[in-house]
């Protein structure tokens, strides 16, 4: 089974922590997202811990997951956040987030979005373009503001991951080449309302060996020593995000010994490290919960039609993404292979392919490693209302996001007179 051991059968009924998962489907009903709490803490804990000593600050990736019980809970135990929109920023401030801690990044940055970064007064924008750097300097100097900034630089470094989310490609929309990004630092002086206070890079998600990270950080340090060499004062070092998770036999790096390969590679760096963790905080302490509507048998295929859809789960339509599927009772029923699909009108609304199973009409199953970039991506496609969120704490059921309603969805819409 994937992930931390918060999920475990207890005679043969699937838990979350110490709370049946077929007592939250009885009371919040299906589909729905369940986290652990335990989990989530675990993670960050262990993040934290592996920098032994070093100065750092870990960064956690909003757009993996923004609930923002989620994002309470990482503040609490002293994470920062990395965002990339404006919605993400006031997201993070609601939970309790401390903007010294925020790093903004992405493409495609509007004024609207740098002003309230830049009123919130975070720790640093991630730039990604010289287009971007001169609107913000702008954008400062209208404000009568500094802002600070590192520039992300793309290494051009293969992270080997799926191409939809591989970002440190030369041909990838993301970051500045190594030359330019040199070439910028050195025309510091031109930008009054520009402060360079760090360098950042990120590579890709779902990374599963560490030699990526490798060239990235080794490539990122002779820049650094280059700038320092010309006087230019680096705060700190951003080396990303991308950590993989284990699904179903993917074998990716210990979170202790990705933290301790990034230490020893930069090991002569005195600035402040940085990090990005997404779906290595999240994606193994949550799952979505679902019930078995129909069960139909062709002469071709046979299928588990549940109440999940991939507007709850785009991950598998969108990248043929692999979660493990798990029944929430095991039983004695004859194990057939399915295809576990959900109710929406294209045939790419899957969960799993060929999965062995036995199963009657019903029956739970609990979508595994579903933490990171699950409930974040949903949407209301089909006019279905996006699931409910629980967290689970030890023995404590907490609603931290009701399930939303046909009303909801449509209070905003307007009929022509």
């Amino acid at each position: 089974m994937s992930g931390f051991s918060e999920f475990v059968y207890h005679d043969n009924e699937l838990y979350v922590e110490s709370v049946p998962l077929k007592q939250i489907a009885e009371e919040f009903g299906t589909p729905c997202y369940v986290y652990s709490r335990s989990a989530l803490t675990k993670a960050y804990l262990e993040f934290d811990s592996a920098f032994s000593g070093r100065d750092h600050l870990i960064c956690y990736a909003v757009k993996a997951n923004s609930n923002i019980a989620i994002l309470n809970l990482l503040a609490r135990l002293g994470s920062g956040f990395d965002i990339v929109s404006g919605g993400e920023l006031l997201r993070v401030i609601k939970a309790g987030g401390d903007p010294k801690k925020i790093v903004f990044s992405g493409v495609g940055k509007n004024i609207d979005e740098m002003r309230l970064a830049l009123e919130a007064n975070i720790l640093c924008f991630n730039v990604e373009s010289e287009a971007e750097l001169n609107t913000l300097n702008q954008t400062a100097k209208d404000m009568g503001k500094i802002a600070p900034v590192s520039l992300r630089v793309n290494p051009n470094v293969d992270a080997k991951t799926h191409p939809y989310i591989s970002t440190g490609l030369k041909e990838n929309k993301f970051g500045i080449p190594a030359n330019e990004a040199e070439r910028i630092y050195q025309s510091a002086h031109q930008y009054a309302h520009i402060r360079f206070t760090g360098l950042d890079c990120h590579i890709g998600s779902q990374l599963t060996e560490l030699e990526p990270f490798m060239q990235a950080s080794s490539k990122m340090l002779n820049l650094l020593d280059t700038l320092q060499s010309q006087g230019l004062a680096i705060e700190h070092l951003d080396l990303g995000g991308g950590l993989g998770i284990r699904y179903t036999n993917e074998t990716p790096p210990s979170i202790k010994d990705y933290v301790s390969a990034l230490c020893a590679s930069t090991q002569q760096v005195k600035q402040r490290l940085l990090i990005e963790p997404g779906r290595s905080l999240v994606g193994n302490s949550g799952i979505l919960l679902t019930r078995i509507e129909y069960l139909k048998h062709t002469p071709a295929r046979n299928f588990a039609i549940v109440d999940a859809a991939m507007n709850d789960l785009m991950r598998p339509a969108l990248y043929d993404a692999y979660h493990e599927i798990l029944p929430v009772a095991r039983n004695n029923e004859e194990i057939k292979n399915y295809q576990v699909v959900g109710p929406v009108c294209e045939t790419g609304d899957f969960l799993g392919h060929d999965r062995k199973l036995g199963l009657i009409n019903g029956d739970l199953l609990a979508i595994m490693s579903t933490g990171a970039y699950g409930m974040s991506m949903s949407s209301n496609y089909n006019t279905r209302p996006r699931a409910a969120e629980i967290m689970v704490d030890k023995n404590t059921i907490h609603i931290i996001r009701q399930r939303e309603t046909i009303d909801q969805l449509i209070a905003t819409e307007r009929i022509l007179s």
